[in-house]
């Protein structure tokens, strides 16, 4: 793997909108080479964990829950910070506001609204029940 990898969940389509917003708005600008998106369904999610030292990073349960960014070096971010990797790599200004979201003063503040968002993205523009996280730990009454 040459490039990072974003790893998004394919079945939400508020997210596959963003991705796709993100394809065709920041790769414009891309200053420092490429990067992949693939939707976590169809990623080989236990390569990407291995390249991340087989720590258990990356997984089915973390992609769905949150944006993931595994980098050549095996690095991995997720959620706000897998964001701000994003930004940085794009370049040009969106790199300085994907340098701004690492800092600490705003990194948490930062992690809380991704967390909101990512908790809404079903009643986001473009999102659909499909999009709704799942439930753990709530037993189905069959």
């Amino acid at each position: 793997m040459k490039d990072p990898v974003l790893v998004f969940d394919g079945d939400c389509a508020f997210c596959s909108s963003c991705v796709g917003w993100a394809e065709r708005y920041l790769r414009q600008t891309l200053a420092s080479g490429g990067w992949e998106a693939v939707p976590f369904q169809f990623a080989d999610l236990a390569a990407l964990d291995v390249r991340a030292g087989g720590s258990g990073e990356v997984t089915w349960e973390r992609a769905e829950r949150e944006v993931l960014w595994v980098t050549p070096a095996g690095r991995v971010y997720g959620g706000a910070q897998a964001v701000a990797r994003l930004l940085m790599r794009s370049g040009g200004a969106w790199a300085y506001l994907g340098a701004l979201l690492t800092l600490a003063p705003v990194r948490p503040v930062a992690g809380v609204v991704y967390r909101w968002v990512a908790k809404n993205r079903h009643r986001m523009p473009g999102g659909t029940p499909a999009c709704a996280l799942p439930n753990r730990g709530v037993v189905q009454s069959s």
